[in-house]
């Protein structure tokens, strides 16, 4: 008698442990966007990652906005997705209203 243990196969170990279907799962309706055609990504896995630096008061401010979103319309969020939903808003005015629009205008601000 051997003393070995008997171990699985790699074909066990790595074996399908939910119901296979043929069929695919139709894709979820995207939600409405807003007009220019940009919208946050919402709560996804995201394969781009930045990194951006704030200044104490920034940081306030959005952690401020995130606990109002919160205690006032009941909408649970972290701050990267206050962050996108907020560049989604300026791409799409920029999209819309070109020179117009309030990301040029505030970068075309003296001292900033």
């Amino acid at each position: 008698m051997t003393r070995r243990v008997a171990l699985p196969g790699a074909a066990e170990l790595f074996r399908t442990t939910v119901p296979r279907t043929d069929q695919a799962e139709p894709p979820e309706p995207e939600a409405a966007k807003p007009a220019g055609g940009r919208s946050g990504s919402g709560r996804r896995k995201h394969d781009s990652k930045i990194t951006v630096y704030v200044s104490d008061e920034e940081l306030l401010g959005l952690e401020q906005a995130r606990l109002a979103l919160r205690a006032d319309h009941g909408i649970a969020v972290d701050r990267g997705r206050v962050v996108r939903e907020a560049v989604a808003v300026v791409l799409a005015d920029l999209n819309r209203n070109g020179a117009d629009s309030v990301l040029v205008r505030r970068l075309q601000e003296p001292g900033e």
